[in-house]
């Protein structure tokens, strides 16, 4: 699930806080910040260039756990094998001790602009952190994306759910881990979920496990583009789509013109792709019931819009 994941939260962000009193960030990332500081001083480690290309730490990707209060922690480098960052990695293990959920190591030797390379390795810990999401446990790889803002989170899935008319057949698109999708599946007829990204099917597959026996015979994966998807959507369906910023795939959205579900509920990461879309889906038989913003991103200029399309004779 996507942008790098940091746990963010905030003191009311949709009011006007005292600034000295308001908290970005959880406090424990700070933590992890300073202790990668003094380990690199310590040990003479070099910080990555972009100009010249060189230099051994590129990014630090922290996520915190809700329930542990812990932080899985990705190390980027400028490397092909974890073995030169390996005393950093101690080092820093050592510093955070009981704080730190899960310490991985990130080779990313590229000349991109892309956080997270390829290569993958576990130093230590579990090998994902849990969240529980309108009441099921979804697992979260580090490679996977994540919404920023759990709590602000909770607060959209809940309204999702309250979107989703029980005993439907709902397909979940860009399904990510599950984080949506994962919550509805018992009171629903069946749920289709689809994903591309293979940390993201990793930690859906590690959540689809958890499932009762009953739920999990209700439970498809179709692996692969939205697209591939698209023909498991009918006139009776819930259709739930959180895409990339890009917003849906232009072979989806004509799918859609021909196959309209029941509702179409939309999560959207990109103002400007999800009026484009909007516009189109509009004209395709849809008519758009609701609409809110959420500010996952405090103090920032982005927002999540959460929009539910249904056919226009049902308005």
């Amino acid at each position: 699930m996507g942008a790098p994941k940091i746990g963010i939260f905030a003191e009311g962000s949709h009011r006007v806080v005292d600034i000295p009193r308001c908290q970005i960030h959880h406090p424990l990332i700070n933590a992890v910040a300073a202790a990668l500081k003094a380990s690199m001083r310590e040990l003479g480690s070099s910080c990555y260039s972009d100009a010249a290309h060189a230099g051994l730490v590129r990014a630090l990707q922290v996520v915190v756990e809700r329930s542990s209060q812990t932080a899985q922690v990705v190390l980027v480098c400028n490397a092909t094998e974890p073995a030169s960052a390996m005393p950093l990695l101690e080092a820093l293990r050592t510093r955070l001790g009981p704080r730190l959920h899960s310490l991985w190591w990130n080779g990313n030797p590229a000349v991109t602009n892309v956080v997270l390379g390829p290569l993958l390795e576990r130093v230590a810990g579990p090998e994902f952190v849990v969240e529980t999401l309108n009441g099921a446990r979804v697992y979260f790889p580090p490679a996977a994306f994540g919404q920023n803002n759990l709590d602000l989170f909770d607060s959209m899935l809940s309204a999702i759910g309250d979107m989703v008319p029980p005993d439907r057949h709902v397909v979940e698109l860009y399904a990510g881990c599950g984080g949506i999708g994962l919550g509805l599946v018992a009171r629903a007829r069946s749920v289709i979920f689809n994903e591309i990204g293979a940390a993201s099917l990793s930690g859906l597959h590690r959540g689809l496990s958890e499932l009762p026996p009953e739920q999990r015979g209700r439970v498809r994966v179709v692996q692969g583009s939205a697209e591939m998807a698209s023909s498991e959507i009918h006139s009776g369906s819930v259709l739930i789509a959180d895409p990339p910023r890009k917003g849906l795939e232009p072979e989806l959205l004509s799918a859609l013109g021909v196959s309209l579900p029941e509702r179409l509920i939309y999560v959207s990461c990109g103002l400007g792709s999800f009026l484009r879309d909007a516009e189109v889906l509009l004209g395709q038989g849809l008519a758009l019931r609701s609409a809110a913003a959420y500010d996952l991103f405090p103090y920032t200029a982005h927002v999540e819009t959460l929009a539910c399309f249904t056919r226009s004779a049902q308005i």
